[in-house]
């Protein structure tokens, strides 16, 4: 290939970065040429799922695909939170109540639609220049604004507590991180996310994606 879109399922443990790096050198190697190639929307460390690739040409296309719609399923664990909203960060016990189903289903109808979201201070939301989370690494007070996005569904998959998990369709420039902390402060338990899988991005899904293994990559 050399021009176009390729489908990834980032595993957990590995950045985007480090996806599309494997990619363009089983490309490279095979082409015998340097291959250009980008992604369209980063995952955390933690997470796993559908990426994007734009290869060749088609890289000046990314920002159109950053832009869809995505859909996740994400687990959350209730009681504490995490200073970078995920397994990654500071751990702090915060309530052992133990919100009833009721109060589950009650507390995800709250946050559908268009809401306000203040995006977690660990992302590459760039203030003044830098990524926020440099800034926050480096021990600097990051205030980002919120912003609108639109939260079209949002399911209960299931609920054993501590372990809420739930599949969302999502906008643009939603994070699940902000969404789980924003549904613990809701509940008064406190909550950050433990697993994180994005399953589609508009008419992409994850049933059509290749493993970096059978793509090539071998390390």
């Amino acid at each position: 290939m050399t021009d176009g879109i390729i489908l990834i399922d980032k595993p957990a443990e590995m950045t985007s970065f480090g996806v599309v790096a494997r990619i363009r050198r089983v490309l490279t190697n095979q082409q015998q040429k340097k291959v250009k190639v980008g992604h369209t929307g980063t995952l955390d460390p933690f997470a796993t799922g559908l990426m994007i690739l734009v290869i060749g040409k088609e890289c000046k296309n990314a920002g159109m695909y950053t832009k869809l719609d995505k859909v996740y399923e994400a687990t959350f664990r209730l009681g504490q939170t995490s200073t970078t909203g995920d397994p990654e960060g500071e751990l702090t016990d915060v309530s052992d109540r133990r919100p009833t189903l009721d109060e589950i289903k009650l507390a995800l109808s709250k946050f559908t639609g268009e809401i306000w979201q203040r995006p977690p201070i660990f992302s590459a939301i760039k203030i003044d220049g830098q990524r926020a989370y440099k800034l926050a690494r480096d021990g600097q007070d990051v205030e980002i604004p919120e912003r609108q996005i639109t939260i079209h569904s949002l399911e209960l998959v299931s609920y054993d507590y501590p372990n809420l998990k739930v599949r969302t369709h999502v906008s643009s420039g939603t994070y699940i991180r902000s969404l789980c902390v924003d549904i613990g402060e809701a509940l008064e338990t406190g909550a950050y996310c433990t697993e994180l899988r994005r399953t589609a991005i508009s008419k992409w899904s994850i049933d059509d994606a290749e493993t970096l293994q059978s793509f090539g990559v071998t390390s």
